[in-house]
């Protein structure tokens, strides 16, 4: 299995520093500052690219649970929510949000909760975030 590389340059200072955030595909590169990461400033940020990166891997998770299940589904949109936190003296994530929509015929709601539970307990990044609530808001379309 292939071991991936994203990078990150800060310079200055926490509150006037400016960063560049690179995913090492090429894919995405742009910039992060104190105001895109802790207010509502232009840019990116560490919990945008978790929030990106949980959301692709519970889609590709539950796709594959119902695949092996015998269910195609059509679709599986997600929308994940992570947030940074005052915590003590620093700060911490504490919360990511699973948001789901998914269009897989023939399958009863029932069924459908199992295998995204499943999928929400089980994808790798979930795991990764072990810390870390997750929670989950699924939805057949």
């Amino acid at each position: 299995m292939p071991t991936r590389t994203s990078e990150a340059e800060w310079k200055g200072n926490l509150r006037e520093g400016q960063g560049m955030m690179k995913l090492g595909s090429g894919a995405f590169e742009g910039p992060y500052s104190f105001t895109s990461r802790f207010e509502d400033g232009a840019g990116t940020n560490p919990e945008e690219l978790i929030a990106a990166a949980h959301a692709g891997c519970f889609s590709m998770a539950l796709s594959a649970i119902l695949s092996e299940a015998g269910f195609e589904p059509r679709s599986v949109r997600t929308t994940a929510k992570v947030s940074i936190e005052k915590a003590g003296e620093g700060f911490a994530i504490k919360k990511s949000e699973l948001h789901t929509q998914a269009e897989v015929p023939d399958i009863d709601e029932a069924t459908f909760m199992e295998k995204a539970n499943a999928a929400k307990e089980g994808c790798p990044v979930s795991k990764a975030l072990g810390g870390v609530e997750i929670t989950l808001d699924a939805k057949l379309v």
